[in-house]
This record gives C-alpha cells, sequence and structure tokens, in this order.
C-alpha cells in the first residue's frame, strides 16, 4: 500500500504505458507516481496545436539540454535518454491534451507514437516510464 492509500502498480515496467485519462485525474496519478518512486514531469498543452509548441513546451518542461534539435527524432532520443533527469522512474503528465489533438490530429498521433516507442524502450531496462494524457471526456472513446 503507498502513502496514498492504493497501489497502482506504477513500479512495474511492464505495465507502464500511454494512457488517456480524464479531465481532472491528472493529480491523482501526480500523488500516486511520486508514491512509487517516480519523477513527475508535467506538460501544460493548453492552447497546443501545433508541433513547434508541443516540442518546444515538452523540451521546456523536461528540461531539455542546449543544442538539442526541435524535431520528432530528437524528441524520441531525449524521452530514450532523460540522463539529465535520473530517476526509478517517470511519469508525464501532459494536461489539456485535447487542444492538441483537436488542433493537429497528425501531430498527437506522432506524439503518441514517440511516447509508446519511448515507454518500450525503458521497459527493455526495467524502468517504468508512463504518460499519462489528459483529454476530454467527448475524446475518451475515440
Amino acid at each position: 500500500m503507498s502513502d496514498s492509500g492504493f497501489d497502482m502498480g506504477l513500479e512495474d515496467a511492464a505495465q507502464a504505458g500511454v494512457y488517456a485519462v480524464g479531465h481532472g485525474d491528472l493529480g491523482g496519478l501526480a500523488a500516486a507516481a511520486r508514491d512509487a518512486g517516480l519523477k513527475v514531469l508535467r506538460v501544460d498543452l493548453e492552447a497546443c496545436t501545433d508541433k513547434r509548441t508541443l516540442l518546444l513546451r515538452i523540451a521546456t518542461q523536461l528540461d531539455f539540454p542546449a543544442g538539442l534539435g526541435r524535431n520528432w527524432d530528437a524528441l524520441s532520443d531525449a524521452l530514450r535518454d532523460l540522463s539529465w533527469l535520473p530517476a526509478n522512474g517517470y511519469a508525464l503528465l501532459f494536461g489539456e491534451a485535447g487542444d492538441l489533438r483537436r488542433g493537429n490530429r497528425g501531430d498527437f498521433d506522432m506524439l503518441l507514437d514517440v511516447l509508446a516507442e519511448a515507454t518500450a524502450n525503458w521497459a527493455e531496462d526495467g524502468v517504468p516510464f508512463w504518460a499519462f494524457l489528459e483529454l476530454p471526456d467527448d475524446m475518451m472513446e475515440a
């Protein structure tokens, strides 16, 4: 049992993945992730509707090293490294991800692919890497 009163199994790298969550769920997930010993990293995607803004927000919030390119390959490389943010595991919490999905479905889908790739890469080393994307209710089924 964790400090928050329940164990979600967030320390299990084999269960880690990319998940959509409802509006208002990120706070509880952040607490559970901290209880599981994970580094919690928040990325606010409110009003983010394009790749350039998305990559800039992720790089800023995750404190990417200077000189890292601003493209999908660089994002993938950075998320599979994170040596500047050492931790036993990671929980990335993307607030208001519905704005990106509405604004640019292609970029949203590419983000999901990059996050899934990072999750699989970290799982090979037994390190949990979770990504939770906050979506409005009308997008949860789609």
